[in-house]
């Protein structure tokens, strides 16, 4: 795992912290963003520890998305069952680390720190 994403994933954790508007979760402009980077956190933790990482990194970043976003139980149900979506949809998959898991792990490094960086500079202030 690279420095800079685990930076960039504290960072929106951090930044989603600091949200404390009245309006529901689900109305928020930033919620689909969050969702597909549930997702993606998903597909890392499977993919990464697949090919070698034996951690739960990815996982214990979805915990700290969780735990900055404080979710209702049915939004935070929501988000959990995006990180098990991205899990599931390559634990079907892939058996052993390949070509194209390594692939599919660059281009989710790259989404995750694009959705976090998109995030964070739509809705930082």
């Amino acid at each position: 795992m690279g420095r800079v994403s685990t930076v960039t994933i504290a960072m929106l954790a951090v930044f989603c912290a600091g949200f404390a508007t009245p309006a529901r979760a689900i109305d928020a402009p930033f919620e689909a963003g969050l969702l597909r980077l549930s997702e993606v956190l998903g597909s890392l933790h499977f993919l990464r520890n697949l090919c070698g990482e034996k951690s739960d990194t990815w996982r214990g970043q979805m915990e700290k998305l969780l735990e900055a976003e404080n979710p209702d139980p049915a939004r935070r149900a929501q988000l959990t069952a995006s990180f098990n979506r991205g899990y599931r949809s390559f634990e079907g998959t892939y058996s052993s680390c390949t070509a194209s898991a390594t692939e599919a792990i660059n281009r989710y490094m790259k989404e995750g720190e694009a959705l976090t960086r998109d995030i964070a500079i739509k809705f930082g202030n």
